[in-house]
């Protein structure tokens, strides 16, 4: 894109930094779209499961919703506490929602299409989502009421061991791609499974790596049945209950995009990505990026089907599944896969 803007008569400092703002753009504005459009989705499915019939009076098909909501909470007033720290309280909603946008600079939407190829575009993603505890926390400790602060500090002690996992999940990916680089790990995939399947979702040892990635990933998103920090019963919303207007929209469009981006990580890093499910020339014919949305929608779609039908799990038994089940498992699986790389060898 820097040189298209150069052919333009450009410099290159500035076409550099136009093409950069213009990537951002491209990838900042259908993404706050697409979250707009999955919570009209979601709310669909769970009206499906339950026989309901869902938004369906808004605009065609209800499709208009989720504007007309964003409409009414920007028309409402921002009400602060006024025992509430006001600068962190208004600042936590800002810091979920830009940590939960930055996250997708690295994420490659087809070959080549991506804002920042990075080589460590990997680690990149383990460190900008581990800051989205920070906005929690920062909203449960300046609201200063109690169910806020319980639900910031369930959602520090919940983050922090389902990363654990995660991390060593990644390990695992990285050990068979030898690459921390997104794009790489994606074309390490094509014809991995006897030449044919785009994916290690078809290796028998990677297989059960994304079993547990998926169920971290709804952890670590804060969905059901992982939702303890917004259980209505015990917290009332949680570290929300204090927010109103734009503030709270900002948690909202921060959650989302969040779920997006763990769905998108499923399918980069075990589906194949922006690669047909299998390796047959005339699946190439429909553009990849094509293939990476519908994978990812599928992975959203089953984000919904699990809130839609798996009650919540107390508190205990989801830092035992964390702690006492995925932990070691994990390991365990770090340690097999570099073994059978190793003798196989893989390695040099």
């Amino acid at each position: 894109m820097t040189e298209f803007f150069q052919s333009l008569g450009m410099s290159y400092e500035w076409a550099w930094g136009v093409a950069t703002v213009s990537g951002i753009l491209l990838i900042t504005l259908p993404l706050l779209l697409a979250v707009a459009m999955i919570i009209y989705v979601d709310r669909k499915v769970w009206a499906a499961i339950n026989l309901r019939r869902g938004p369906n009076v808004v605009g065609p098909f209800g499709l208009l919703q989720s504007f007309a909501d964003g409409l009414k909470v920007f028309l409402q007033e921002t009400i602060v506490p006024s025992a509430a720290n006001k600068g962190i309280f208004l600042l936590a909603p800002i810091v979920t929602f830009t940590v939960a946008l930055a996250a997708w600079a690295v994420i490659p939407f087809d070959a080549g299409v991506v804002l920042a190829d990075v080589n460590v575009g990997l680690l990149y993603i383990l460190a900008i989502s581990s800051l989205s505890v920070y906005g929690v926390v920062m909203s449960g400790w300046a609201s200063n009421s109690k169910y806020p602060f319980f639900s910031a500090m369930r959602a520090a002690a919940q983050m922090i061991s389902y990363e654990v996992s995660i991390g060593f999940i990644l390990i695992c990916v990285v050990l068979w791609a030898g690459t921390f680089n997104l794009s790489d790990i994606v074309e390490a995939q094509r014809g991995h499974g006897f030449g044919i399947v785009n994916g290690y979702f078809f290796n028998l040892l990677l297989f059960p790596m994304w079993v547990v990635f998926f169920i971290s990933s709804l952890a670590e998103t804060q969905r059901v049945p992982f939702d303890l920090t917004e259980a209505e019963s015990e917290l009332v919303a949680g570290y929300q209950t204090e927010y109103s207007s734009m503030s709270f929209a900002l948690f909202w469009l921060g959650e989302y995009a969040n779920i997006l981006l763990m769905c998108s990580l499923n399918t980069i890093l075990f589906f194949g990505g922006w690669l047909p499910p299998v390796d047959w020339a005339p699946l190439y014919w429909v553009p990849g990026i094509v293939w990476f949305l519908l994978k990812t929608f599928f992975f959203f779609f089953m984000f919904s089907w699990v809130m839609a039908t798996v009650p919540r799990y107390r508190y205990d038994q989801l830092m035992r599944l964390g702690w006492k089940v995925f932990l070691p498992m994990s390991l365990i699986f770090v340690v097999v896969i570099s073994g059978y790389l190793m003798a196989t060898g893989h390695y040099a």
